[in-house]
């Protein structure tokens, strides 16, 4: 990993950081609260909907956020792009803190979640045609993961500093870290091909229940393609925006060619869906500009923007990239909560919309990751490079 990262430092307690525990600290009452009565008093979800937005947004859209260490470790792993390098601990972390969030949606989410524990160890009950199965244990590895990757850029803090208890314990534990790592990485790579892609199957069996638009057997193929589209887009994305907040020199010439690789993914799969579209003969339901018309549309502007953006800017300055990350970021989160909650109709009689208790803790949720990664960016060494003339 990045060998020239060092802690940002400064002060933590500011007036904005205090915010965000605020907010997490509400969305932790609620939590609280939605364990003593309950889901179906605490949420808005039926039999018709038992799939809300902690699971469409928290998970389906927040792991795909969250594929920043996934798609980066595709690019200087497999395709030795060492110069990527620098990238790699905050995309881990993101990824990391991305997916720990969703997991913590899902313990949320279940009726009775603490027996959560039983489904990665009772194997002899497992229904091995579930994709839910396999979305459930690979996110549970890939937690594991995720956490085991970052460990040397936490531990590297104590290898010479802090009480000797530490100190010793972290020199234990680093050699060995070194040594697992490349098998650690390699399930880093396959765990999220796979639920990725299940997560898209999972769908499929909504059958006549999910919009045209949306039901295809391709499901699986976008799923994985769109979140790689995203995980490039949020590395860009993270990395703008803490070399603005933090001040530190950005690596706008890396970020420019993930940009590209984000975008030319972006293109591909909207290429990809209209083929299926037209393939199916579902093409001129795109002209209906109904809610399905008019999402399907924001979706495909969201994709296609940026590229407009690249062949109207004449140089690659942080502000258009931050832009078109975000445009890639969104396009591909509006596709897949659409997937998960637009697109899906139960039948005549069933409504959802998301209770305020589920928008509270979403949004707690969001802000305790925001905070956590503030937190181990000033503290740890995470982002390289130093900081601008500027500061």
């Amino acid at each position: 990993m990045s060998s020239d990262a060092v802690p940002v430092g400064g002060t933590l307690l500011t007036r904005g950081y205090k915010a965000l525990l605020a907010l997490g600290v509400v969305g932790i009452v609620v939590i609280l609260w939605r364990f003593a009565v309950g889901l179906g008093t605490s949420t808005a979800l039926s039999d018709g909907y038992p799939l809300g937005l902690w699971i469409a947004l928290d998970v389906v859209t927040g792991t795909a956020l969250a594929c920043g260490g996934y798609a980066v470790a595709l690019l200087v792993y497999i395709f030795n792009r060492g110069k990527y390098h620098p990238l790699v601990r905050p995309a881990i972390l993101t990824s990391a803190l991305g997916y720990t969030m969703a997991g913590a949606s899902v313990a949320i989410d279940l009726g009775r979640p603490w027996i959560m524990w039983k489904i990665p160890l009772y194997f002899w009950s497992w229904n091995l045609n579930s994709a839910l199965l396999e979305v459930a244990l690979c996110i549970m590895a890939y937690v594991t993961v995720l956490w085991i990757e970052l460990a040397p850029a936490l531990l590297s803090r104590y290898e010479h500093t802090g009480p000797q208890r530490v100190q010793r314990l972290a020199r234990r534990i680093l050699p060995i870290l070194d040594r697992a790592l490349i098998w650690i990485i390699a399930l880093g790579m396959l765990l999220p091909t796979m639920h990725q892609s299940s997560l898209g199957s999972m769908m499929l069996l909504a059958g006549p229940r999910l919009h045209p638009l949306w039901n295809t057997p391709f499901l699986p193929l976008f799923f994985l393609m769109t979140c790689l589209a995203m995980g490039y887009a949020m590395v860009v994305f993270e990395s703008t925006l803490s070399s603005s907040a933090f001040r530190r020199r950005g690596e706008t010439s890396m970020l420019l060619i993930l940009q590209r690789v984000a975008v030319g993914l972006g293109a591909a799969f909207v290429i990809f869906r209209f083929a299926d579209l037209a393939y199916r003969g579902r093409l001129p339901m795109i002209a209906t500009l109904d809610l399905f018309g008019i999402m399907f549309w924001l979706e495909t502007i969201l994709w296609l923007l940026p590229a407009a953006m690249m062949l109207i800017a004449r140089t690659a300055n942080p502000g258009v990239l931050f832009a078109g990350a975000m445009s890639v970021a969104l396009g591909g989160a509006f596709y897949r909560f659409d997937t998960f909650l637009v697109a899906f109709q139960p039948g005549a009689g069933w409504h959802y919309f998301p209770s305020v208790p589920e928008m509270v803790v979403s949004i707690g949720l969001i802000a305790l990751e925001i905070a956590l990664y503030i937190a181990v960016v000033r503290r740890f060494p995470i982002l390289a490079g130093k900081a601008s003339p500027a500061h």
